[in-house]
């Protein structure tokens, strides 16, 4: 009889998952267990499940290989994974991202009502030993705007619930396209200075990315209605906690409900000092449903992982077992890299994408090129919530359609080419073209007709120039002085004496300020862009 593959839990899951796991594996339910102990036996297990305490670093991995083979996280997120370093070790991570939707709609909802109507102040009040209704009178939703920063699967299941309350919901999401908002009767508004001066209500309901991260802050709290009223139940940071501290203060804000905070756990936030604010510890995913439907979900995946079998929430694509897999490799990586491109540029929803490969890899089955080209197209605005499984359902969720060609040859002078043309809803236009290098690195070979040779590693800066002399030098130059190191740069131009771009690959994180001076030398024509692959 084959011997039992094991599994080391290191965190509380629900006990329907611990009995699923049961029933194929041999199971090691170590809550709590310190990091040395788990150092030292975790190359005794082929899988670990973890929430969000345990880190899943280089360190434990290596200890763990080349027995472990699984790292599953009953959570949507991965902060506390390593995926990279679980790739180079051949280690499948997989996570459960859509557990817990209901609870973190139904949980906004909650603290939308419970703020509104001043009911954890009154309980407290009542509870003290006094009846006075005269602090208490709340507002009615009846009637009110609501606006949804961020319309995806919790953003959209708000918008339906609130309808139910005769709210009229509006919404800001620009990645999503128009007919999702019709779908979920939302109003879309086009920028989140629009949303947030109609609104009598703001919840928001985006990942934490450079982008959303302060986003509802003192300049929106200045546009915003008097007596406005804000929920967050995504994560903590998206709404600027100074800015909501200064904006109760003055009474902006006539009430706040609080799930995420930005330093967690929180236990002396000056937020909670005002009877307005109701808060609670992050329980957006804890109700028993979520947490049974968490830990069922993990165990399907470790389970499915450990026999080979296809696994619906993948993060990283560490098993190559066959040839053609083994060839396509730096393929899917390009593909990925590729994919990123367009959200860095663009804040306009996708209409299609047209992809195109050439040259011998079309002998291939090129469905994961596709697959990893859609997973890198999202990731910018989904953040860890796409995988290699889902990608072909959110980019058809957001309204994007995908068209595929092959070409035996390709018309260009390398061996294997993938082209994509992107079209935006509004009119925007990206056309770039990638391969492969001889040292099997993903390099950009064209963008929008300007052929190039660029790395898609780290930080690239994109800037358009004219095309003469004394452009380049000041710009290589004031990046220097701004102590930013140059690996590469490319320049590429069409006609002789018009536009020009350059293509700077750079060691470090180029701060807004630096591409804003960049973007005022003579001869720079736009803003540079700060890309990140």
């Amino acid at each position: 009889m084959e011997e039992r593959k094991r599994v080391i839990v290191t965190e509380r899951i629900a006990e329907e998952g611990l009995a699923l796991l049961r029933t194929e594996l041999d199971v090691d339910f170590r809550d709590g267990i310190s990091r040395e102990e788990l150092l030292d036996i975790i190359g005794q297990y082929d899988a670990i499940i973890v929430r969000s305490v345990t880190k899943v670093n280089e360190e434990l991995v290596s200890r763990g290989s080349p027995r472990l083979k699984v790292v599953g996280r009953a959570g949507n997120g991965i902060d506390n994974i390593d995926v990279d370093a679980c790739t180079r070790y051949g280690i499948i991570v997989a996570n459960t991202p859509d557990s817990n939707t209901i609870s973190a709609a139904e949980q906004t909802i909650s603290l939308l009502l419970s703020s509104a109507r001043k009911t954890a102040w009154a309980n407290n009040f009542l509870k003290s030993g006094t009846w006075d209704r005269k602090p208490f009178r709340g507002v009615e939703l009846y009637g009110k705007t609501v606006g949804i920063v961020g319309l995806g699967r919790i953003g959209s299941m708000v918008a339906t619930r609130l309808k139910a309350f005769n709210m009229r919901v509006i919404a800001y999401d620009p990645y999503i396209a128009d007919e999702r908002f019709e779908k979920f009767g939302a109003e879309k508004m086009n920028t989140l200075e629009e949303l947030v001066r109609q609104s009598d209500f703001i919840t928001v309901h985006t990942p934490k990315t450079e982008e959303t991260f302060h986003m509802i802050n003192e300049e929106m709290f200045k546009i915003a209605k008097e007596g406005v009223r804000v929920v967050n139940c995504a994560r903590g940071g998206i709404i600027k906690e100074a800015a909501l501290l200064e904006a109760l203060k003055s009474g902006k804000v006539a009430s706040a409900g609080l799930d995420v905070f930005e330093k967690e756990p929180a236990t002396e936030n000056p937020l909670f000092e005002f009877e307005n604010v109701v808060v609670t510890p992050h329980l957006g995913a804890d109700t028993y449903e979520a947490q049974r439907r968490v830990g069922e979900t993990i165990a399907e995946q470790v389970i499915k992982a450990l026999n080979g079998e296809i696994v619906p929430n993948l993060v990283n694509l560490p098993t190559m077992v066959s040839e053609e897999l083994n060839y396509l490799r730096p393929y899917i990586t390009l593909a990925g890299k590729m994919g990123n491109f367009y959200y860095q540029l663009e804040k306009s929803p996708i209409d299609r994408v047209e992809l195109n490969y050439a040259g011998p890899i079309t002998q291939n089955d090129t469905e994961i090129l596709t697959v990893a080209f859609l997973k890198g197209l999202l990731e910018p605005i989904l953040w860890n919530k796409v995988n290699y499984v889902n990608a072909r359902l959110m980019a058809r969720e957001r309204g994007i359609k995908v068209y595929e060609s092959k070409q035996e040859q390709s018309a260009r002078r390398y061996k294997n080419v993938i082209s994509v043309n992107i079209f935006g809803q509004n009119g925007q236009h990206l056309e770039i073209a990638g391969t492969v290098s001889r040292a099997r690195d993903p390099l950009l070979v064209e963008i929008n007709g300007y052929e190039t040779e660029a790395n898609l590693e780290g930080y690239v800066i994109i800037a358009e120039n004219e095309d003469r002399p004394r452009i380049i030098g000041p710009f290589a130059t004031m990046l220097g002085d701004e102590g930013v190191n140059i690996a590469s740069m490319r320049v590429a131009r069409q006609t002789k004496g018009d536009k020009a771009i350059i293509l700077v690959n750079v060691d470090s994180k180029v701060e807004d300020e630096i591409l804003e001076k960049l973007g005022q030398l003579d001869g720079i024509l736009t803003k540079p862009k700060l890309l990140h692959f």
